[in-house]
């Protein structure tokens, strides 16, 4: 790997850190599978059936909003939350390529083994 390209895997993983430290939460991942289930829905919606207050799911929400895996608008009286799909995409792609480099990393190795 050169260098440059070495340094712009870098910076990807810098860029993509947050989405994976936002993920790395049940809670959060709860309210993103509740999210991609479709329509915007409010803080009161999101805390339905939880035994976690407002509160606790606003600041689950704001870290997700941080890392740019939901939006959130006011529409009338109420703040509603939306799954916005493009960081999850990235975060595929850089876990198909690291999945590529362990395949690789292995197809090295059995040919090493098998010699």
């Amino acid at each position: 790997m050169s260098p440059r390209r070495g340094e712009g895997a870098v910076r990807k993983l810098h860029r993509n850190a947050p989405i994976f430290a936002a993920l790395g939460d049940e809670t959060r991942l709860t309210l993103l599978t509740t999210l991609c289930r479709g329509s915007p829905l409010s803080i009161a919606r999101l805390t339905a059936g939880s035994t976690l207050t407002r509160q606790a799911i606003t600041k689950h929400l704001q870290v997700l909003q941080d890392a740019g895996l939901v939006r959130g608008a006011r529409r009338g009286r109420e703040y509603l939350f939306e799954l916005e799909p493009e960081p999850l995409d990235e975060a595929r792609r850089v876990l198909d390529g690291i999945s590529r480099q362990w395949d690789e990393a292995l197809a090295r190795l059995k040919t090493f083994v098998e010699r």
